[in-house]
């Protein structure tokens, strides 16, 4: 085996919000990549509006730069275990990483998660310390955080052996040692260089690639990306791709590609342990291997964790549906999920019987509310479920997944938390006060208990709260509990909503419509402050008389309504409602929209388990 010495193959790593986007920029303007005096936006890697909105890394990108004669391949990777499977893929491709860890908030859960996953490929790793000119920087406490959690994560001697650089992303500074003057990212480049090994290859096995992801091209069509194994690959060689199914089918190249900075560039050859971009096969998929005619071998498969939570998506069956999106048949929302299956190796979609509905099955439901708010901006109207943990059974045991959280809040909060995640079957597992006014607490509790949570969490700790967490396996199940303690206030009538109607109904709740919004019979117009649902009238209007008396009017001010959030719409809905998502509206309706049929569902349910409601 030999090593390509003219490549380096490296994924950036860390948690949500540290400063991976932010460090490749400094990479570019370093490595010339930008000429001297050109502008361009900050955190060019987050590429879509979607990205740059929320400040985090959806999908893995991949860009590269050159330093001292050495091409080297960087994978920008997300920070959310949500998006774990974009992980898995970018550490497929690589030979080793980066770990970015901000110098004041230490590892975090995502951190364990990504990190996780390069221990378990084998992959040589360099630690970044980030942000170190943070006034509440704490390089050293946190670098012994970083050894600890190698050893806890089962690090062998080598990998535990890690290279440590201190860094500020922002300004583009790299140091061996928090006290010196750094001039600029030169140590962290040749460290790269020094620490992280040429890609690997035997200069006897013919062309070999596995297919680590796909993008789409209006001139190309499909392509294939993947880091070349063994062997060099020309442009329009007549190759085989052997999928799934271990077939094995013809392949023909009509381009060759390879990253330059951002943008890609037609070669006629690329080397061994070069990340390549194939085009002209329209069948490929994640996962496949491309190789030559004469020699198939199949390289193992990418691998990734199942999928935890799914929901349903269906078209929007409302009476408003086709007055705001563009796409609203059951036909192209099938087609854009399965895309969907086809680039996320961690999305699975299933067909219903009904042929007009359909479950997606993901990592978590902020895998999937970003799914939809792509979907939306689209032009695309459909309605979705909530979403719902999928459940196992081994051995006669029913099994369900659990996440490990981490709550970071001030210590006079700390009682509500505990209380709150304890009605959700959580166990806490760790409390750490250090004394400044503020606790870390860590908990092992249910994936389904987690769902919802986000919001009150945030309302009990008036703001200042900082959760995360990450799946941690699957568990017997812990027993049922409530998902909400609020019932929903539903439209008893078409109409448009009045002023007078709203502020007559505050008392029973929280409304979610305002005065002149349109309403069908079965829309969720406002949260009960009870536990049962109520039929409404939100559209009745005053009577008017010819008598009028000073004093007699009232002046009506309503409450303000808080706009209606994709995120806060999946928390909210129970399981006999649904989120209708449009390009321009995110409104809640009950999935049974006649009040009649609703309560003859009820009653039948009843019926069918007697005690129940005495």
């Amino acid at each position: 085996m030999q090593h390509n010495e003219s490549i380096r193959n490296i994924a950036i790593i860390a948690h949500v919000d540290h400063g991976k986007t932010t460090l490749v920029d400094a990479m570019f303007r370093l490595s010339g990549v930008f000429r001297e005096g050109r502008e361009f936006d900050e955190r060019i890697m987050d590429s879509n509006d979607l990205e740059r909105e929320r400040g985090i890394t959806i999908s893995a990108k991949n860009c590269a730069v050159s330093w001292k004669g050495v091409k080297i391949n960087i994978l920008d990777t997300p920070g959310h275990s949500d998006f774990g499977g974009e992980v898995e893929r970018a550490l497929s491709m690589v030979d080793g990483a980066i770990l970015l860890v901000d110098a004041a908030e230490g590892p975090l859960p995502q951190t364990r998660f990504v990190l996780k996953k390069t221990l378990e490929a084998g992959l040589r790793v360099l630690v970044a310390v980030n942000k170190i000119d943070r006034k509440d920087a704490r390089p050293s406490e946190v670098l012994n955080e970083i050894y600890d959690l190698f050893i806890d994560l089962g690090a062998n001697e080598e990998q535990i052996e890690f290279p440590v650089l201190y860094t500020v992303g922002r300004e583009g500074l790299a140091v061996h040692s928090p006290e010196e003057a750094g001039k600029d990212l030169s140590p962290l480049l040749d460290a790269v260089l020094e620490e992280i090994p040429g890609p690997v290859h035997d200069p006897d096995e013919p062309f070999r690639m596995l297919v680590s992801d796909l993008d789409y091209s209006d001139y190309l069509g499909r392509l294939a990306v993947g880091k070349v194994r063994h062997g060099a690959v020309r442009a329009h060689d007549a190759l085989v791709r052997i999928g799934a199914d271990g077939i094995v089918r013809p392949a023909k190249i009509a381009g060759l590609q390879v990253y330059r900075g951002m943008r890609l560039e037609g070669v006629e050859e690329a080397p061994p342990g070069e990340i390549v971009v194939l085009s002209g096969m329209d069948e490929v998929s994640i996962g496949d291997t491309i190789c030559t005619r004469d020699a198939p071998r199949a390289l193992p498969r990418l691998r990734v964790d199942a999928p935890t939570v799914s929901m349903y998506f269906g078209i929007n069956s409302s009476p408003l549906a086709g007055q705001e999106g563009k796409i609203v048949q059951s036909r192209k929302i099938r087609e854009r999920l399965y895309r969907e299956s086809l680039r996320n190796v961690a999305v699975q979609v299933r067909d219903s019987e009904d042929g007009e509905s359909f479950v997606v099955m993901g990592r978590g439901e902020f895998q999937m509310a970003i799914l939809i708010e792509q979907m939306r901006r689209e032009g695309f109207e459909l309605s979705v479920g909530r979403p719902k943990v999928i459940l196992r059974e081994e051995n006669g045991t029913l099994l369900e997944p659990v996440e490990h959280l981490l709550a970071d809040c001030e210590e006079t909060f700390m009682g509500i938390v505990t209380e709150k995640l304890s009605q959700r079957k959580a166990r806490m597992t760790g409390l750490i006060n250090n004394g400044t006014g503020r606790v870390r607490l860590e908990f092992s509790v249910p994936s389904r208990g987690l769902i919802g949570f986000r919001d009150e969490f945030l309302t009990d700790t008036r703001g200042t709260g900082i959760m995360n967490s990450y799946f941690d396996g699957y568990e017997e199940y812990r027993g049922d509990f409530p998902v909400r303690f609020t019932g929903s206030l539903v439209a008893d009538r078409p109409g448009r909503a009045t002023a007078y109607a709203i502020y007559n109904l505050e008392p029973r709740g929280i409304m979610m419509v305002e005065p002149g919004n349109p309403i069908y019979e079965g829309l969720i117009v406002g949260e009960h402050n009870r536990d049962n649902d109520i039929d409404v009238n939100p559209t009745k209007e005053k009577k008017l008389t010819n008598l009028r008396a000073a004093g007699k009017d009232e002046n009506i001010i309503l409450t303000p309504v808080r706009p209606m959030t994709l995120e806060r719409a999946l928390q909210f809905v129970a399981d006999d409602e649904l989120a209708e998502v449009t390009p321009r509206s995110i409104r809640l309706r009950k999935a049974e929209l006649g009040a009649q049929n609703r309560r003859r569902i009820i009653g039948k349910k009843k019926t069918a388990s007697p005690g129940k409601g005495e």
